[in-house]
């Protein structure tokens, strides 16, 4: 394996670890539907690895921007020549600009789907701006297959800078990895969270570290960007 490769693999592990464990709502409403239909384990595990697979495809739908940006610049002969080469400066570009994206939303309290559950013992979800009231009628009741659809809608960005520096390369082999490693290590991540709060185990409050997810990838894509682009990474 190439040193490149080699930090993005370490990248993507990260961004998918981070992204789940700062995200409740990639295993609360499991846990909590688990409980309240009463699922056996082999139900949650399911539940989670089916919603889970959604949410991966979705983000690689994503990624497909990422690769044709990557291929893109590919093709800007000159660029090969610049400090860190086309495929460094993808990632750097793209990191950067999804840094910014993200410190934009942030800043602007963009509105963002929220699973909660309530003293009837259902799940809804719905979308709201921190500190907003969220009225009755503007939630929905989540069941499996909802959750699913909420899952698929909500990818993870930060995998699209990821995927235009092997795209920049032209490596097919580079793409498989990383999709293969951001696949694995969010459905194990989520299993394991998952597990986690169905045997009753206390999770830290990463509810206050939610706002922050895409600052934290878009931050994590740009340094391994820069390293590669100008420390020789």
């Amino acid at each position: 394996m190439s040193n490149e490769i080699y930090y993005l693999v370490v990248t993507a592990i990260t961004i998918s670890c981070l992204h789940t464990i700062t995200g409740p709502d990639h295993y609360l409403p499991f846990i909590a539907l688990a409980k309240t239909k009463n699922w056996t384990l082999h139900q949650t595990i399911t539940w989670t690895l089916l919603c889970g697979a959604g949410h991966v495809a979705g983000s690689l739908l994503l990624g497909i921007g990422g690769i044709a940006f990557g291929l893109s610049l590919s093709k800007i002969t000159w660029l090969e020549n610049v400090r860190g080469g086309a495929a460094a400066w993808a990632m750097l570009l793209l990191g950067t600009a999804y840094l910014l994206y993200a410190v934009y939303q942030l800043s602007t309290n963009k509105r963002h789907k929220h699973f909660e559950g309530y003293d009837d013992g259902a799940l809804y979800v719905y979308e709201h701006k921190h500190g907003s009231v969220v009225y009755p009628n503007e939630r929905r009741k989540v069941t499996p297959w909802v959750m699913f659809v909420v899952f698929v809608l909500g990818p993870c960005e930060p995998l699209i800078p990821l995927l235009s520096f092997p795209a920049a390369r032209q490596s097919v082999t580079g793409v498989v990895v990383l999709v293969s490693v951001f696949t694995i290590f969010t459905l194990a991540c989520m299993v394991a969270m998952v597990l986690l709060g169905y045997y009753g185990v206390a999770f830290f409050k990463t509810e206050k570290l939610e706002r922050y997810v895409h600052v934290i990838g878009g931050s994590t894509v740009m340094i391994c960007g820069t390293g590669m682009v100008f420390m020789g990474w």
